[in-house]
């Protein structure tokens, strides 16, 4: 994995050339090999020896407490001591300012070794959002305290009721008595209400946990404000703190009510919380304490930094299951002997048995598996590098940059987590009967990566949100502009020989996703448009990976040539691309054509006739 990753930031996105901005010109690429380097370690000597034994001892309840295992503990000591918490923060907080395609690559070891080990992704992504979102108290008492691992963090979204209908959600937020707004730390309120499935939602990693709450404040009829103008965005710690952010000794009302047990990714408690049950009364009532992050009803935009963030991080964890997979399935490959080559005159019981590598359908295994996963981990890392240019490149490359990411998030989301999956199906049957043991570590590959298509916005809303939002906001600009970038390469592309092909068929796929957009919106209604939205999110995805191949060929192409001992890279980029364009690539005209016809099958379908 690493010679691909080296490959990806330096030859592919040039992450030397950030070296040049202000922000960044205390690195170099020393110091990103250093920063690697010490979190391959971690990973491999904290995380990866851990992975099985935090599957099968899941987190467990007694009383109110979440019970880890040490490796967990020993894991997020390292992690925290490590400064990845802060890595991209000023050097005023004990950050690095480290650019952010470093820090999402370095963070890939991690999930790579063990995706369930710790908390930091929602930690980090709590305290970025209060640093945008958040008054400087705020900031100063929790994200400080966040970034140094002291406090952990979560987003506290769903409800039982309500599920993904975040509009729907039925927590209360009540102005807490005289003075409420005048708190040092923020508006103060009450919040009364249940949520669930809130990862890392208890547990005893940190002193603290620092809850970020969606709940909606009533209006003066007492009636809460329909729809998600109504949410607003709240603080609520685990343990009550003053304005410094010392523990006053006081528990929050905050109760855990249950932990969920999941198919997979059970190394992180899965909780269900009780917000103003009583079960712990502050200063006698009942009512969680919460201090609100921005103005009343802007709680979903604010959140929304935060979930955005997330969804790029859960891309990347599939892809590292992906690969993860991959690497287990390609090292079985090579090391067991099974069945004999087939020549012109069949097989020779005669000869010894060959290595499962030797045979073609196997290699078409190995083959998906490398480009769904290393196409991933390249797409991940190319939003990656999309979100340090919205942040330090010149103003107008950085307002490309924030388009292209609308556009491109539910990608990043929701690709990986379907394809990366299926590269770990294909790991379970390289391995045959032995996959589907758990002495081969691919089955719980597969169980982790399951919840990825439906964590952060399932697979349907991601369609929903891609077809209804981003190819059709400002008029489409995303869109173009992304068809733009596509285009460039295929000029590229074009005048090389072993990759001429490519580029026409990248051509035509284009042209093809275009047409099938405007057709979808032809008929003005919105139902028939986005029944078919999953199908349509399917060929974008395709053919966004098919471009992310093209140009990652023809980096390969210039970077790896045969003087520099990197042909063997080089060729496994190559052949990787040729095989999406062969296998993957045609997919997508079935996708595209019931999208593009608005075809109302599942629209129409009854349910009385299932």
């Amino acid at each position: 994995m690493r010679p691909t990753v080296d490959f990806l930031l330096y030859d592919w996105l040039d992450v030397a050339a950030l070296t040049e901005r202000p922000r960044y010109g205390e690195h170099s690429l020393e110091t990103f090999a250093q920063v690697l380097d010490t979190c391959e370690r971690i990973a491999r000597d904290k995380y990866a020896p851990f992975n099985r034994l935090v599957d099968m001892e899941e987190p467990r309840q007694e009383g109110d407490r979440v019970v880890l295992p040490k490796a967990t503990h020993d894991a997020w000591k390292a992690y925290a001591e490590s400064g990845m918490l802060a890595a991209a923060q000023d050097d005023a907080l004990g950050g690095m300012q480290l650019p952010y395609t470093v820090e999402a690559a370095a963070n890939a070891f991690f999930a790579r070794a063990s995706v369930s080990i710790g908390a930091g992704l929602l930690t980090v992504g709590n305290a970025n959002l209060l640093m945008v979102h958040g008054t400087p108290a705020q900031q100063r008492v929790f994200a400080h305290r966040e970034f140094c691992g002291q406090w952990s963090g979560t987003m506290c979204l769903s409800e039982p009721q309500a599920g993904s209908s975040l509009s729907d959600i039925a927590t209360r937020a009540l102005p807490d008595g005289e003075g409420f707004e005048t708190d040092p730390l923020g508006p103060r309120y009450r919040l009364f209400g249940n949520k669930m499935w809130i990862s890392a939602g208890e547990h005893d990693l940190t002193e603290n946990i620092v809850h970020l709450v969606l709940a909606k404040i009533p209006g003066a009829d007492g009636k809460h404000v329909p729809g998600a103008r109504g949410i607003s965005l709240f603080i609520v710690p685990k343990k009550l703190v003053d304005a410094e952010g010392r523990l006053t000794g006081e528990r929050n009302d905050v109760n855990l009510a249950g932990l969920n047990h999941k198919c997979g990714w059970r190394g992180t408690p899965n909780t269900l919380l009780n917000f103003g049950d009583g079960h712990h009364p502050v200063q006698g009532a009942a009512g969680a304490i919460g201090w609100r992050v921005g103005a009343a009803g802007d709680g979903l935009r604010c959140m929304f930094h935060m979930m955005n963030e997330a969804r790029i991080g859960v891309g990347m964890a599939a892809s590292m299951l992906g690969m993860a997979g991959y690497e287990a399935a390609l090292a079985y490959a090579r090391q067991r002997p099974q069945g004999r080559p087939l020549g012109p005159a069949g097989k020779d019981p005669g000869q010894p048995p060959v290595a499962i590598i030797a045979h073609a359908d196997v290699k078409r295994m190995l083959l998906a598996q490398k480009a769904y996963a290393e196409g991933a981990l390249a797409l991940e890392l190319y939003c990656a590098r999309l979100v340090d240019e919205h942040r330090t490149g010149e103003a107008a490359a950085a307002r490309d940059a924030g388009l292209l990411l609308e556009v491109l998030t539910p990608i990043a989301k929701s690709w990986p987590s379907e394809w990366c999956l299926e590269a770990n199906s294909l790991a379970i049957q390289v391995h045959g009967g032995y996959g589907y043991t758990r002495d081969f570590p691919v089955e719980q590959y597969w169980r982790d990566n399951r919840l990825n298509m439906i964590h952060e916005g399932t697979h349907g809303i991601q369609a929903l949100d891609l077809l209804g939002r981003k190819v059709v906001m400002e008029d489409g600009a995303g869109l173009a502009l992304l068809a733009a970038r596509m285009h460039a390469t295929i000029a590229r592309a074009e005048p090389v020989p072993c990759l001429h092909m490519h580029a026409g068929a990248l051509n035509a796929a284009l042209q093809q996703l275009v047409e099938a957009t405007h057709r979808a919106w032809e008929g003005g209604d919105p139902a028939a448009t986005l029944a078919n939205a999953t199908p349509y999110l399917q060929a974008f995805g395709h053919v966004v990976l098919a471009w992310i191949w093209l140009d990652v060929a023809q980096s390969a192409l210039a970077h790896l040539a045969d003087n520099t001992g990197k042909s063997d890279l080089r060729d496994g980029k190559l052949q990787a691309c040729r095989y999406f364009y062969a296998y993957e690539l045609p997919k997508i005209q079935a996708w595209l054509q019931v999208a593009a016809r608005r075809d109302p099958t599942c629209r129409e379908m009854q349910d009385a006739w299932f």
